[in-house]
């Protein structure tokens, strides 16, 4: 029992931490992990735990919001850098690269944010 209490908490900050440091909702994981919004409340809620494979993702989404946080003060801005299309991806949104599991490409533009060049 005490296991699980400390699994979802850690679900249960690494979901708010995401919330607010970036405006990312539980629907908005749930979309860029390929999952529905019900069974990131279960993880929220302590009702379930994720499987090996999302819960990787999850830790990835984790820190790239992270990253993002140390560029990007208001988390609504964070949020919109995520959600908005980048010539630096071709027109693609990062959010998409994350859900189709190009995580790498995201924290490559994340480091170039720290480069005066990126456009």
């Amino acid at each position: 029992m005490a296991d699980a209490a400390v699994a979802r908490n850690a679900m249960a900050e690494k979901l708010e931490m995401m919330k607010t440091r970036a405006a990312i909702r539980s629907v908005d994981v749930a979309n860029m992990l390929g999952t529905t919004p019900e069974t990131v409340s279960r993880w929220n809620h302590g009702r379930a735990y994720p499987r090996p494979n999302k819960e990787n993702q999850l830790v990835e989404l984790e820190y790239i919001v992270e990253r993002l946080s140390e560029f990007y003060s208001d988390p609504r801005t964070a949020r919109a850098w995520l959600y908005s299309r980048h010539k630096y991806f071709d027109g693609l949104r990062p959010a998409d690269l994350i859900q189709e599991g190009r995580v790498e490409e995201v924290l490559e533009a994340i480091q170039a944010l720290a480069n005066p060049s990126y456009t």
